[in-house]
């Protein structure tokens, strides 16, 4: 992954998602400024400038994550994602846990 030295995402974010990445090994992580994955040409996750991991969910399986770990949908650049999911800290630094929903999506 190549990052400009302007590019203010913390470390350990940075080291979190690539050991997360690590566990799809088809999967590798794009973008220069802010990092992401895409499988077909389809974004399906991405850390923003604060380092807040977003994942590309289907609606179901959405719903059941935004309940399940009270957290929200994604917001970029005051847009909601409205297919993204904000994943709580806790659960990102949960590699195991974390990439059953990296799977699905």
């Amino acid at each position: 992954m190549t990052t400009k030295k302007n590019n203010n995402i913390p470390t350990e974010k940075i080291e979190m998602y690539k050991k997360v990445i690590e566990t799809v090994p088809t999967i590798e992580i794009k973008g220069a400024t802010m990092p992401y994955t895409s499988l077909n040409e389809h974004m399906f996750s991405f850390l923003d400038k604060e380092g807040k991991l977003g994942l590309r969910l289907p609606k179901q399986e959405r719903d059941e994550f935004i309940a399940k770990y009270k957290t929200k949908l994604c917001e970029a650049h005051e847009t909601v994602l409205k297919e993204y999911v904000l994943v709580p800290d806790a659960l990102f630094r949960k590699t195991i846990e974390i990439k059953e929903y990296f799977a699905i999506s």
